[in-house]
């Protein structure tokens, strides 16, 4: 089973370069994403579907134009959770969970803390969102949870370790994210690569994709029953969609 998480920064946008034909051609089983800025209403569903993905769910935020993650998957699921329940994180559409008998997905687009307002924002979602999966695990152990934290965990995540006061790398943020492993949860990529200095997010200023100059904020986490199920993780920094590029992980069940 092939997991792609992707934050499309517009699905629209990611459309329009090229992103449907990618989709068949990296052909995932379950394909995550985040920051689709888009409600169905506004696309074109049928060209999901002959892409090859016949279920396709989303949970768009209130805002146009704005946040939103969705799941596209080949083999319907048995059941699909709209948000997490939370009235102050499913407004900006951040969640969105699709269960099958041995495994169960999550997409999930954690905030930015770009000024203060949106970092308490983000702190506080960090917290309500820990203490729903602390929830959520004990009905569901097999949990792979996909998606853009906008946190780098260690220094080899991130080109420039001098960066301790921006956030994505903040001490609280790391602390944060090191702690949610800890809580019984394997980062995939880093799990399977140790010394593995490679990034899924640049920013669009000073070339910094085509220097090489940036972060590793998007994870698949996998809860710790599936530890012996992962197969392979990896990055996909050739796909160029949008400012982050695709992860993957697959497992043999």
């Amino acid at each position: 089973m092939k997991v792609i998480s992707y934050n499309v920064n517009g699905i629209r946008a990611a459309i329009k370069k090229g992103f449907l034909d990618w989709l068949q051609a990296a052909n995932p089983d379950v394909i995550c994403l985040q920051e689709t800025k888009a409600h169905p209403e506004q696309l074109d569903l049928s060209e999901f579907e002959n892409a090859g993905y016949p279920h396709h769910y989303w949970f768009s935020a209130e805002k146009k134009g704005y946040s939103g993650v969705a799941v596209f998957c080949k083999e319907e699921p048995k059941n699909i959770a709209f948000g997490t329940g939370i009235e102050t994180m499913d407004f900006e559409g951040r969640n969105l969970r699709i269960d099958y008998d041995h495994v169960s997905i999550m997409s999930l687009y954690l905030p930015s803390g770009t000024n203060d307002a949106r970092l308490g924002f983000k702190l506080n979602y960090m917290a309500e969102f820990q203490e729903y999966i602390n929830e959520l695990r004990k009905e569901i152990p097999n949990l792979v949870i996909c998606g853009d934290y906008n946190i780098c965990h260690q220094e080899i995540d991130i080109h420039n370790p001098k960066m301790k006061g921006v956030s994505g790398f903040l001490p609280i943020e790391r602390e944060w994210i090191g702690k949610f492993i800890d809580n019984g949860f394997i980062d995939s990529f880093r799990h399977l690569h140790q010394d593995a200095q490679e990034y899924s997010w640049w920013s669009y200023r000073a070339n910094a994709r085509a220097n090489n100059k940036g972060w590793r904020i998007d994870y698949c986490m996998v809860s710790e029953p599936l530890k012996e199920n992962i197969s392979r993780a990896y990055i996909l920094p050739e796909a160029k969609h949008s400012d982050h590029c695709p992860i993957a992980v697959e497992f043999k069940f």
